[in-house]
């Protein structure tokens, strides 16, 4: 039951109701959720008497995270604005005891909720596509407000102001003003967060796929051989009786076309620092699968002139004006207003950790440090999710942060060269994008995204654990 409840979880995530308990106070549903899967896990472990508590470097390092955040708040000017954000943290982070006790070892459960996660990320893309697509038949300022009302059962009604009072949902490209996509997302840049992540996941799918069905597969299974092109050997295969080796391939193709829609709902956030994410994630994605699959790749002639096909077209993407190429290319002008204002805040926060280096300004009064009359859900940040945590917790803990998605990117890595393991390679490449990604925006305390960094670090299964 926890298993699929887990699962469920993750399909659910973009689309969580928020709870409105008290007036001014928003609660996400995942928030309640999240503690309740762990205190089942808990009762189920103790009733069986088998709890698995992870014994790794990623555990340590985030329990050695959390410590310093906690420790910050003694430091902090507002306390309860501080233990507010503390206590979300450990509303989401009882999620990696679930996932990595269920799923880590096993890799038939990993691909499965990996399945539920991308399909989340494919009802979501679509989701924003249609709403992008209609600005095209309904007045832009008629639909603004019309998703402003929309998107409040799924934020909370005070979320949902404080949203629409910093807004960030459109873009002006070409002189042209364009709803970008958000989904039920606040924003469009946690949009991109999320897309990337379940777009990289989904992809990885799409390449391990057929293997894992084959492997696994509860169906009866009829024994069978085919050449392994190394050699003239001979490679034992496994077929379901219900299931042709064609319908395998279509099923294992379903999850590169959810990764290319995802990828374009993607586009259409219009989010710079997500396009740099993303391109950082598919070019390490594709580099090791590349280098992995290189004599496989040229012996087939489609494969051979599929890669041209989308070469070709990357290529007249980037050389036709558009708004999606005059966009990214907008992220490498420095005298670009967004792009200017984003290096002063940079500035500002380089100022505030050299001021409190060891601690820093507390969890939560980051805000407060640049303007004192800031309200709680007043969006002053760095706009770089290492000088976020550096300017409120200290830049040890910055550097606990970085080693954390290091060390998983290494291991990783690691998985992918030694099994050739494409789920690991999907994992890393979404740290990657995660990571280029997060040097532009903070995505930590989003209730979109804290689970899904959860999920891959607690699916991180090192042979230390």
């Amino acid at each position: 039951m926890l298993e699929i409840l887990t699962k469920l979880l993750f399909l659910y995530l973009p689309f969580q109701i928020a709870l409105n308990p008290a007036e001014g106070f928003d609660l996400a549903s995942v928030r309640i959720i999240i503690p309740l899967l762990f205190i089942a896990w808990l009762i189920d472990g103790l009733k069986n008497k088998k709890i698995i508590i992870p014994n790794n470097l990623t555990f340590f390092l985030l329990i050695s995270f959390l410590f310093l955040t906690s420790f910050s708040l003694f430091f902090a000017e507002n306390f309860v604005w501080g233990l507010r954000k503390l206590i979300f943290l450990f509303s989401i982070f009882p999620l990696f005891f679930v996932v990595h006790a269920i799923f880590s070892s096993n890799q038939a459960k990993k691909l499965s909720l990996l399945k539920f996660t991308a399909l989340g990320g494919v009802f979501t893309a679509l989701l924003g596509i249609i709403q992008f697509l209609l600005q095209l038949i309904i007045p832009l300022n008629k639909l603004y407000s019309a998703w402003a009302i929309i998107i409040v059962p799924f934020l909370g009604n005070s979320f949902s102001q404080a949203v629409l009072t910093n807004p960030s949902w459109l873009v002006n490209v070409g002189g042209h003003t364009l709803l970008r996509a958000t989904a039920f997302f606040p924003d469009p840049h946690m949009l991109a967060f999320y897309l990337n992540i379940t777009g990289l996941i989904s992809l990885g799918i799409y390449f391990s796929q057929q293997e894992y069905d084959l492997r696994t597969s509860p169906l009866p299974l009829l024994e069978g051989e085919m050449p392994t092109g190394r050699g003239g050997g001979k490679l034992t295969i496994y077929f379901s009786k219900h299931l042709s080796p064609k319908e395998i391939k279509n099923k294992k193709n379903y999850y590169l076309f959810f990764s290319i829609i995802i990828f374009l709902a993607s586009f259409l956030t219009f989010s710079r620092g997500g396009y740099l994410g993303l391109i950082a994630g598919l070019l390490f994605f594709g580099f090791f699968t590349f280098k992995s699959k290189l004599k496989y790749f040229f012996n087939n002639a489609k494969r051979v002139i599929s890669l041209i096909f989308i070469l070709i077209t990357f290529s007249l993407i980037l050389a036709i004006p558009n708004p999606i190429t005059n966009r990214l290319t907008s992220s490498f002008d420095l005298s670009e207003g967004s792009n200017t204002g984003r290096i002063e805040t940079w500035k500002q926060s380089l100022e505030i950790i050299k001021a409190n280096p060891t601690l820093g300004v507390g969890l939560g009064n980051y805000s407060l440090s640049i303007k004192p009359s800031a309200n709680y859900r007043e969006p002053i940040y760095s706009h770089n999710t290492f000088l976020d945590i550096a300017a409120e917790t200290g830049i040890l803990n910055a550097l606990v942060w970085l080693l954390l998605f290091l060390f998983s990117i290494i291991n990783f890595t690691r998985g992918f060269i030694i099994n050739n393991d494409f789920i690991d390679l999907a994992l890393v490449s979404a740290l990657v994008s995660l990571s280029i990604h997060s040097l532009f925006e903070t995505a930590i305390f989003s209730v979109h995204i804290l689970p899904l960094i959860i999920l891959i670090l607690s699916l991180n299964n090192s042979k230390q654990n």
